[in-house]
């Protein structure tokens, strides 16, 4: 549990669920629910593994689009790493997780969103959703073929279409900027809360006065409860106070907690999986309206085909511009694999503990690494100020060996400025 003048995180496993698959995360300028799928063994260890990764990104940024891109990129990595997860322990195929994230910079907040759990806004005792749910049924109701009270007892109303797992190497995640200012109340939650306590007991009990978030957080999680709880329930609140006082960062949930099995850090991404990452993708466009009469089932089943074309069309598209560098790779030959020998990198150790320098690049080509340790400079990245901390973990490249040397000597001084 996280208890502080501005912020609150509290998970419930519910009155039906066997074990907690939620994660939540206050943190320090970072808020994240994660909302785990796949079973006994499975959903919890999702939800663990991406909130462990994410709040990575818990650090200072310059502006609210840098914050907004780091929380793609952790989201991203979180996803490739559930990945290995699987391919580590095959007990776990199928597994998934929700992921929102907010990030304040300012009088700013970068956002980060896949699957159905939810981040809201209370303003001046107006509550607004800002996210939108990654579903079947939100498609349905977005198609006008629903509204949104039939959404609420839909069939398939906990079909997600998004989400981080085993199923998508490139998750489409939703990012976005938006303006914050002191009294804004942020609430970041699973459906175990947003699909039990309606609307407007929400806005009545956020905008109570008098609560501390606290406060507001237990009311949330125990009308929950009172109403049968028949999902894990985990409840983040922000408030936004002239100055960024956020308790002492904590998670609760399954991430709070021992895994069940032992994770591995990803290895390294090869260049291939790479090339099918986009840097960023527009908002999915509107759905056409469904014509009269058509089933939901039937438009669920054009839904996936509609996904699996687009999928296969942004792999085609990728692919392509793979076996394009494959094939000039092969071309350069020994030349080119030689270019590569003449760059260097600053990156993290293998233990994650220090610095250290690499020849090559930071790719693969299928089981050929283009880079090795070259040496491990002995600074320990703890000692380092969290932005070039993180600027370390993406990798720093150097033309030469003397630039790699120039970013060694940078990070040495600021390491002796952090003791």
């Amino acid at each position: 549990m996280t208890v502080g003048g501005n912020s609150a995180a509290l998970s419930h496993v519910g009155r039906v669920r066997s074990n907690n698959q939620d994660s939540g995360y206050a943190g320090n300028s970072l808020f994240v629910v994660a909302d785990g799928m796949g079973g006994h063994a499975g959903g919890d260890v999702a939800s663990a593994v991406a909130l462990r990764r994410i709040i990575e990104a818990d650090i200072d940024y310059p502006t609210a689009q840098d914050a907004a891109a780091a929380l793609q990129a952790a989201i991203i990595a979180a996803n490739g790493q559930l990945t290995e997860a699987v391919f580590e322990h095959p007990e776990l195929t199928g597994m998934g997780t929700t992921v929102d994230a907010l990030v304040r910079v300012g009088d700013e907040v970068a956002i980060a969103h896949i699957g159905d759990s939810r981040i809201y806004l209370l303003r001046e005792g107006e509550l607004s959703q800002v996210t939108t749910d990654h579903t079947f049924v939100q498609r349905l109701v977005d198609a006008g073929r629903i509204t949104e009270e039939e959404a609420l007892v839909h069939p398939r109303r906990s079909v997600l279409m998004r989400v981080l797992g085993d199923v998508d190497q490139s998750p489409e995640v939703d990012t976005m900027v938006l303006a914050t200012r002191p009294g804004d109340r942020w609430l970041l939650c699973s459906d175990g809360l947003s699909g039990v306590v309606d609307r407007e007991l929400l806005r009545a009990t956020l905008m109570a006065e008098g609560l501390s978030a606290h406060a507001v957080a237990e009311r949330l999680v125990r009308y929950t409860l009172d109403r049968g709880a028949p999902d894990n329930v985990t409840v983040v609140i922000y408030d936004v106070t002239a100055e960024n006082t956020a308790a002492e960062p904590n998670t609760v949930g399954s991430a709070a907690k021992p895994l069940a099995f032992e994770i591995s850090a990803p290895r390294r991404t090869s260049l291939l999986p790479a090339l099918r990452l986009p840097g960023s993708r527009p908002a999915a466009a509107a759905l056409p309206p469904v014509p009269a009469g058509v089933e939901s089932d039937d438009y669920y089943g054009e839904l996936l085909e509609e996904d699996a074309r687009r999928v296969r069309r942004r792999r085609l598209t990728w692919g392509v511009g793979a076996i394009v560098v494959l094939l000039a790779l092969l071309l350069a030959g020994i030349g080119g694999y030689a270019w590569t020998q003449s760059r260097y990198f600053v990156g993290e150790s293998p233990d994650r503990k220090t610095v250290m320098v690499f020849q090559g690049v930071p790719e693969d080509v299928g089981p050929i690494s283009l880079s090795h340790e070259f040496k491990d400079t002995d600074i320990q990245l703890s000692k380092l100020p969290d932005y070039d901390r993180n600027l370390v973990r993406q990798k720093i490249p150097a033309d030469s060996l003397d630039e790699a040397d120039a970013v060694v000597s940078r990070l040495r001084q600021l390491s002796k400025e952090g003791e």
